[in-house]
C-alpha cells in the first residue's frame, strides 16, 4: 500500500505540540511572576531601609542641634542619638574631614568622601557595600548646624534581610516548580480528555468499509471544531460511494458487452460445426464471426483509449484549428449516410481559431454527428452551430430533432456504457462509449460539454477555451449557413 508522505520527518503529535506550548507558557509565566514577586519584596525592604535611614539621619541632626543649643560635646549627644535602634550605624564628619563621632568601628563604614551626598534619601540613591563579612546599605547627607557643616553617613546591617530573602527565594521557587508541575499534569489530562472526540471520530471512520459506504457521520454529535472535518469526510465518502457504484456498473457493463458477442461467436461456431456445410455457409459464418470480432476490437480500443485519457497518457498535439473547416470536411464524410436517410446537414455561424488536436476533435465531432444522424428521423435536419463564447473561446453545438431525453438520464448520459433504453439492440446503438469519448476529448482540451433536450430537440454544446497566447480571429464561411444533403 502506497503511503502519501506529508513531510520528511514525522511531525510531533498533537499532545506533544499542545503540552510543549503549555509548558513554555507556564514556564514563562512562573518565571515572570517569581521575578516580579522577588523584586517587589526586595523593593519593600529597600523602602523600609530608606525610611529607617531618614529617621537615623534626622535623629543625628537633632542630636547635633541639641549639643549646639546646650553647649554639650557632640560625642555625648550623638552617643544617645539612635538608642533603641538595632543594626543601625552612623558616622559624623566635620567640614575639615575629621571624624566627629562613629557608632561603629570606622572600618565598617566608608570614609566621608567615598560616596557623594544626596539631597533626599530615596530607594534609588542608597549605597550598598560589604565589610567584615557583613553587607550594609546606607547613604551620605550634608547638614549645617549652628554654622558648622557636617556630613552624616548612616547605614543599616542587611544580613537579616539577606537571610530572609534567601529563604523566601528558595521557598518561592519550590512553590513555583510544584505549581508548574501540577499545572502541567492537569493540562496533560485536559488535553487527553479534549482529544476524546477525535479518538471517537477516528474509531467511527475506521469502521467505514467498502460495504458500508452508505454510513455517514453525524456532524451534530462532534464539537464545533470537528464539524468541518466530519463534513469533509462525509463528502469524501459520498464521492467514493458514487465512484464505487460507477465502477460496479462499469464492470457489469463490460461483462455484459463482452458476453454478448462472445456468446454469439461461440454459438455460431458450435452451430457451424454441428454438421457438414457448404463453402458458402462457412464463408457467411466467418463473415459473421469477423463482424463480432471487429466489434469487440473497437470496444476494447475505445476502452483502452478512455483508460489512457483518464490517466493523462493521451497528450493532445496542439495546432491552430478552424472548426468551420473541420465541420465541412466531416459533412463530406457523412454526406452519403445523410442522403441515405434524407437528412439535411446544416452548419451556421462563425468561430475563432482555437488551439486543439485535430484528430481528437474530429473524433468527438464524428461521434456527435453519428449520434445525431442515428436519432434523427427521415427528412429531418442536423444543425451544427458555431459561435464565439463570452470568454473568447469557441462554442460548437450539434442539434437534431428527436424524442426528448428524460431529465433523469441527462446527468449520466456521458457515462461509459450508459444507455437511455437498455432494451434497444446494441448492434444499432453502439457500445455506449461514444459520448464518454467525446467528454474526455473536450476535457483534454480544458473545455466542457453539456446537453439539453426539450421540445423535441436535443442539443450538445461544446465550449472550448481560447488559448492564452492565441489571437481571436473569427473564421467561417462567407455565407453564414452551409447545407449538405
Amino acid at each position: 500500500m502506497r503511503k502519501v508522505s506529508l513531510a520528511r520527518r514525522r511531525p510531533l503529535s498533537l499532545n506533544s505540540r499542545v503540552m510543549l506550548f503549555v509548558a513554555v507558557a507556564i514556564g514563562l509565566s512562573l518565571l515572570m511572576i517569581g521575578h516580579l514577586v522577588q523584586n517587589e519584596v526586595e523593593r519593600h525592604f529597600a523602602e523600609q531601609d530608606a525610611d529607617e535611614l531618614v529617621v537615623i539621619t534626622r535623629a543625628v541632626e537633632k542630636a547635633l542641634q541639641m549639643a549646639k543649643d546646650q553647649a554639650l560635646a557632640p560625642e555625648d549627644a550623638l552617643a544617645r542619638a539612635v538608642s533603641g535602634h538595632h543594626g543601625v550605624y552612623f558616622q559624623v564628619w566635620d567640614d575639615a574631614g575629621r571624624l566627629v563621632y562613629s557608632s561603629v568601628d570606622t572600618g565598617s563604614l566608608p570614609q566621608a568622601n567615598t560616596y557623594p551626598p544626596v539631597d533626599r534619601i530615596q530607594v534609588d540613591n542608597l549605597y550598598t557595600w560589604q565589610s567584615d563579612g557583613k553587607t550594609y546599605r546606607g547613604t551620605a547627607t550634608d547638614t549645617r548646624i549652628g554654622g558648622q557643616d557636617y556630613r552624616i553617613i548612616a547605614a543599616i546591617d542587611m544580613d537579616f534581610h539577606i537571610h530572609f530573602l534567601e529563604n523566601f527565594r528558595r521557598s518561592l521557587w519550590v512553590i513555583m516548580v510544584a505549581a508548574g508541575a501540577i499545572t502541567l499534569l492537569a493540562a496533560g489530562y485536559g488535553v487527553h480528555q479534549g482529544h476524546a472526540p477525535i479518538r471517537a471520530l477516528s474509531e467511527s471512520m475506521g469502521n467505514v468499509q467498502a460495504d458500508r459506504l452508505h454510513v455517514r457521520l453525524d456532524p451534530d454529535t462532534v464539537p464545533g471544531e470537528l464539524k468541518t472535518l466530519v463534513d469533509s469526510f462525509n463528502h469524501m465518502i459520498s464521492r467514493l460511494e458514487d465512484s464505487f457504484a460507477r465502477l460496479s456498473h462499469f464492470s457489469a457493463d463490460i461483462a455484459h458487452e463482452l458476453r454478448t458477442p462472445l456468446t454469439n461467436l461461440i454459438t455460431q461456431t458450435q452451430v457451424g460445426l454441428g454438421k457438414s456445410r457448404s463453402l458458402e455457409e462457412y464463408r457467411e459464418l466467418l463473415y459473421s464471426n469477423l463482424e463480432e470480432q471487429e466489434r469487440l476490437t473497437k470496444m476494447v480500443n475505445d476502452m483502452l483509449w478512455l483508460a489512457q485519457s483518464e490517466h493523462g497518457l493521451l497528450k493532445p498535439v496542439w495546432e491552430p484549428l478552424d472548426l468551420a473547416r473541420e465541420v465541412r470536411e466531416l459533412f463530406d464524410f457523412f454526406e452519403a449516410l445523410a442522403e441515405e436517410k434524407q437528412i439535411e446537414l446544416v452548419s451556421e455561424g462563425k468561430t475563432p481559431i482555437i488551439q486543439g488536436d485535430r484528430a481528437m476533435l474530429r473524433r468527438a465531432l464524428s461521434n456527435l454527428l453519428s449520434n445525431a444522424l442515428r436519432h434523427t428521423s427521415e427528412g429531418g435536419r442536423v444543425l451544427v452551430g458555431l459561435a464565439l463564447s463570452g470568454e473568447g473561446g469557441a462554442l460548437l453545438s450539434v442539434q437534431n430533432p428527436g424524442p426528448k431525453i428524460p431529465a433523469e438520464h441527462l446527468p449520466r448520459i456521458f457515462d461509459r456504457f450508459y444507455r437511455i433504453d437498455p432494451s434497444r439492440q446494441r448492434q444499432s446503438e453502439g457500445a455506449g462509449l461514444g459520448l464518454a469519448i467525446v467528454k474526455s476529448i473536450v476535457e483534454a482540451h480544458e473545455g466542457n460539454i453539456e446537453v439539453i433536450s426539450e421540445r423535441g430537440v436535443t442539443r450538445f454544446t461544446i465550449n472550448l477555451p481560447r488559448a492564452a497566447d492565441a489571437e481571436v480571429t473569427v473564421m467561417g464561411e462567407s455565407d453564414e449557413s452551409t447545407d449538405h444533403r
